[in-house]
């Protein structure tokens, strides 16, 4: 199967339905599946096929969910990349992934060295950059039947392992997620994340059953109620840093027809919850997602209650705590937790492994603490890896650490995290000076490292 025959499937049955609103305005369904295949096209008669791995480079907009899928409709696996990354990061992703094109929504990063062609389609204009240190017979993940998409779970250099799904595992888990979610045409989403980090089990599962996306160009509140109110929004899903702006707003807007609104990327306190709950009379549930295996557990059931808990496991997957040693713990203990279901990753980039290699007795380990109630209501208690998450967007100490002792004065460097009042989980550093070197000032490390890191 291929995964971009949903959205045609879609399309023949809500042909003038809305599919996307961005800045430039609004496509159709029938529209979308029309510029879907004209890119197709395009990118067929360059040789990009079957075995092929391209990068999606662009910011959020329906021609970023047009070219997506077209490059999936070639049978090439995607590899959608944010407009936020370094042009430096851009290309050791492209290099280290190995990718054999990235077509570019003219950013200005640069992602090769040579542009072979340009293609024009809803109005955009797009660069097809090819990379010359791979081989057009080099097999892009040639050991996961059917790859459709590929991303690294860092969202910065090929260092990473490199997610790997199929267009079987893209369809068992949107179907998963859906039996929850239950979206349809009769709803609209509000949308705020990034695109390339959230295409799957997101933008695929929308576009699946028909939704209409509304796409705000940026996250504060003001725009996100006047668009959601402009065109009735039933969906929300963001960050805790968007339940925040949203619940401080100091307007009298409501959100008349918000039905659902979720809350994704990393944990979320109580106290937003309930302020957001006093600001607009609408339940914040909270959801796990994880690119390895999709939207397992969500909190649709005792959000009122316990908005800091995960949720439920959802009808499809199971999920538990597991010991050291891989025994399951009882309820109540804090235990590694373990998930297993339809949709999980099909493999691993680098190095190369597939699923029945990565689980561990078939579950999948996400690298977190937490605890389960006797009723099945989960929490996490705290986190295995090193990783800080600021408001969905993962930073590895490791990796700022390096870049802050590149600056001149700077002899070592200590990276952690730390609650901010505002943004939840963000990050400090510690750093010894070498001998006789004048201390800069925060602005000046800042200025460093915003040029050097993802925003």
């Amino acid at each position: 199967m291929n995964i971009t025959e949903q959205l045609f499937a879609t399309a023949q049955q809500y042909p003038d339905k809305i599919a996307i609103i961005d800045e430039s305005g609004s496509v159709s369904y029938q529209e979308l599946a029309n510029a879907v295949k004209a890119h197709s096209k395009n990118l067929a008669a360059q040789g990009i096929g079957k075995g092929m791995g391209v990068g999606v480079l662009g910011k959020n907009s329906y021609a970023f969910v047009a070219m997506a899928y077209a490059v999936m409709d070639t049978g090439a696996t995607l590899m959608p990349i944010s407009s936020q990354m370094k042009a430096h990061e851009v290309k050791e992703l492209v290099l280290g992934a190995r990718l054999h094109y990235v077509v570019d929504q003219q950013t200005g990063l640069n992602p090769s060295d040579e542009t072979k062609d340009c293609l024009h389609v809803l109005g955009t204009t797009w660069e097809l950059c090819s990379n010359q240190t791979v081989s057009h017979e080099e097999i892009f993940a040639p050991h996961i039947p059917n790859a459709a998409f590929a991303r690294f779970t860092s969202g910065t250099t090929g260092t990473s392992k490199g997610v790997v799904l199929s267009h079987e595992s893209i369809a068992e888990r949107t179907a998963a997620a859906n039996k929850v979610l239950q979206l349809g045409p009769d709803d609209t989403v509000m949308w705020v994340l990034s695109m390339a980090y959230h295409f799957v089990v997101s933008i695929t599962l929308y576009i699946r059953n028909g939704c209409t996306i509304v796409v705000s160009d940026n996250f504060l509140a003001d725009q996100i109620l006047e668009l959601a109110n402009e065109h009735n929004a039933t969906f929300f899903y963001g960050s805790p840093m968007h339940i925040r702006l949203l619940a401080a707003d100091k307007s009298e807007r409501r959100l008349p027809e918000m039905k659902r609104v979720i809350s994704t990327s990393t944990a979320i306190s109580k106290p937003i919850c309930d302020a957001f709950f006093k600001r607009y009379d609408i339940p914040v549930s909270q959801a796990y997602g994880i690119i390895e295996i999709g939207l397992p557990v969500i909190n649709t059931e005792k959000q009122d209650e316990f908005p800091e808990a995960i949720g439920y496991a959802l009808p499809d997957y199971a999920v538990e705590m597991l010991d050291d040693g891989g025994k399951i713990l009882p309820a109540g203990e804090i235990g590694h937790l373990a998930m297993k279901g339809p949709g999980m990753l099909d493999g691993y980039l680098f190095p190369p492994r597939v699923r029945e290699e990565i689980l561990n007795d078939g579950w999948f380990m996400t690298g977190d603490l937490a605890s389960k109630t006797p009723d099945g209501l989960i929490t996490v208690e705290g986190r295995k890896k090193s990783m800080i998450n600021v408001s969905g967007n993962k930073v590895f100490p490791e990796e700022v650490e390096a870049i802050l002792q590149e600056m001149e004065p700077i002899q070592l460097a200590r990276v952690s995290g730390f609650q901010h009042r505002f943004l939840g989980e963000t990050v400090q550093a510690e750093v010894v000076l070498k001998p006789g070197e004048e201390a800069p000032d925060s602005e000046t490390i800042i200025d460093f490292c915003r040029n050097k890191l993802s925003t």
